[in-house]
């Protein structure tokens, strides 16, 4: 699977200069007094105030810092110098720099090896980069397990007996494919081509039966991602912040995927800001907190009935002014009000590409595995007001209907781009369409 996050190419993870202070903003270069939006409740009206620079764009800071860069993590504290001195013999220069270079640099993740670890030889980091994609390839088959065995299994009891594959046969398969949520459009396509294939004599086994259906699926995942957004690296490394906007129902899990989310990217070396622009919802800040304190990303919000645009545009000025790489903007998950919604969305985004070229640069929307075809409905009436880019599956380890995986891409023509695996900060992994599909058959 690779990087989590890959705008930064491979050489530049070596030439990040962790073992340098970061760069201090001097007083005279503070960003003059910016004009904050501020709209009043349920209507276009914008008014114009001024509000000093310090208020834009001081961060609320819910959480720990930022990862402390490894010269910093491997100093001691200010508490133990008196001892340390104390304990001081005379060592020669060379030595102390000896010594200095066999002490191992504590990692804060088990995805810092690629980007932090800068003490070990490129075989070691390779070996350990291919150690973690092992582990993750194994955690995302785990992960549709439920699925294979109801697929597979009921493909199995199918063909069991049978010397031929007759229209009994493809009538059963088709309620094994639709009991997965593969989809009724998918299921009679894929069935379309197990028929031209029998009529050519080139079905004719169990095996050859499973392999038409995985190159179906496939070929349906690979040409979703021909549409919205499939990789962050179209998008130039110096257009920053890289702005992603998050939507979804409430309850799909929306608040922990932007944990998650952040955790993934920090660890990679990045520098991560949330912004808290649900305000609809009185909770939605406080759960954004308590994962902003999780995970040591700091975050913006404001109180209650705040304008989610006027957060959106104090997060935009916080992560400029520290060099952020990355803002993932939490929204209002509500569809009962979709024109209220629309408006909402449409104002952050007008708001977000005024201050940064190209933002948002994904909305990613959030779908719960479980819920299966009631997700989708769900999707489609986003699709139809947020302008989607991609899609997040959630919980995709607690359901036997993994299938809806292919289901959104066949009928959304979107690519699914994260994938929940489970429960913890780091059980979410990029949607792999090959590893997903052997993950079904295996």
């Amino acid at each position: 699977m690779g990087l989590f996050w890959r705008r930064k190419t491979g050489d530049q993870f070596v030439t990040l200069g962790l073992n340098e202070p970061e760069p201090r903003i001097a007083a005279d270069e503070a960003v003059t007094p910016v004009q904050v939006p501020v709209a009043e409740h349920g209507s276009e009206k914008v008014e114009r105030e001024t509000v000093p620079a310090a208020a834009a764009i001081e961060p609320v800071v819910t959480g720990a810092g930022p990862t402390p860069l490894p010269a910093e993590a491997s100093r001691p504290h200010s508490s133990d110098s008196a001892v340390s001195r104390k304990m001081e013999t005379p060592v020669s220069t060379e030595a102390k720099r000896a010594s200095t270079r066999q002490e191992a640099v504590p990692s804060r993740s088990p995805f810092a090896t690629s980007v932090l670890g800068l003490n070990l030889s490129l075989e070691e980091l390779q070996a350990q980069e291919a150690a973690l994609e092992q582990e993750f390839s194994a955690r995302f088959r785990r992960a549709v397990s439920a699925t294979r065995e109801s697929l597979s299994e009921k493909i199995d009891t199918v063909f069991a007996g049978r010397k031929q594959i007759d229209d009994e046969l493809l009538d059963q398969l088709e309620e094994a494919l639709i009991a997965a949520d593969i989809g009724v459009p998918t299921t009679l396509e894929i069935l379309e081509t197990v028929r031209r294939g029998v009529a050519r004599k080139q079905i004719n086994d169990l095996e050859a039966l499973k392999q038409a259906i995985k190159n179906e699926l496939l070929k349906i995942l690979q040409a979703s991602q021909n549409q919205g957004v499939a990789s962050e690296t179209n998008v130039p490394e110096d257009v920053l912040p890289y702005v992603m906007m998050i939507v979804g129902v409430n309850g799909v899990g929306k608040t922990t995927t932007i944990g998650k989310l952040a955790q993934r990217i920090k660890a990679e070396g990045n520098d991560v800001l949330i912004c808290a622009a649900d305000t609809f919802r009185a909770a939605a800040s406080d759960q954004l907190a308590i994962w902003a304190e999780r995970t040591g990303v700091p975050l913006i919000q404001q109180k209650q009935g705040t304008d989610p645009a006027a957060v959106l545009f104090d997060s935009l000025k916080a992560a400029k002014a520290r060099g952020s790489e990355v803002l993932i903007v939490d929204t209002a998950g509500r569809l009962h009000t979709k024109s209220n919604l629309m408006a909402e969305l449409e104002k952050m985004k007008r708001v977000a590409a005024r201050e940064v070229a190209g933002a948002p640069h994904e909305t990613l929307l959030v779908v719960d595995a479980v819920t299966g075809q009631n997700g989708l409905e769900q999707a489609r009436q986003f699709l139809k007001v947020a302008g989607v880019t991609g899609i997040v599956l959630t919980k995709l380890d607690g359901t036997a209907k993994g299938g809806i995986a292919v289901a959104i891409a066949k009928e959304l023509n979107l690519p699914i781009r994260y994938a929940g695996i489970g429960e913890k900060v780091d059980d979410l992994v990029v949607f792999n369409a090959e590893q997903y599909v052997e993950g079904l058959f295996a």
